[in-house]
């Protein structure tokens, strides 16, 4: 079996996600924060990597609502790149399209805050942190689920 590293990648966190080919659906495992460099985020992802016996990522590709790519998922797709040569790991990207909002939609709303006012900032960053793992796990069912048709 393999083992997956799902990544919502994002410019403050990183949510992770983690499932093995042929067993359960995958799940949310953790966020971590966005290194200010790129060897900060190897450093971070490479501890997973091994902690974790990760044998592939898939990294979320923000494509444009049209499906065509922008900047942003020409980032994603060079950081990709670095990440894998870095680790000497498979990496595949996937559709992230709609995945944050998908998530949320599966967490319900923000809780609000004390006596029922706004959340605190340390709220909404933990709930932030939450849609991130989320998010990274959609983009791994999407990737197990895709597989699972092209084997059939």
């Amino acid at each position: 079996m393999t083992r997956l590293l799902g990544i919502d990648l994002g410019e403050k966190r990183i949510g992770l996600a983690i499932a093995e080919t042929g067993r359960d659906p995958a799940h949310a495992f953790a966020t971590v924060r966005r290194g200010a460099t790129l060897a900060e985020d190897v450093a971070r992802i490479g501890a997973v990597v091994r902690e974790q016996r990760i044998d592939e990522l898939v990294v979320g590709l923000p494509l444009e609502a049209r499906g065509s790519e922008g900047a942003m998922a020409a980032a994603a797709r060079e950081w990709a790149a670095a990440i894998s040569a870095a680790l000497g790991v498979a990496v595949w990207l996937r559709d992230e399209r709609l995945s944050s909002h998908r998530a949320e939609e599966a967490l319900g709303p923000m809780p609000r805050g004390r006596s029922g006012g706004p959340p605190s900032p340390t709220q909404r960053e933990r709930y932030r942190s939450r849609v991130d793992r989320e998010a990274a796990a959609l983009i791994l069912r999407d990737e197990l689920e895709a597989r699972d048709v092209s084997a059939r």
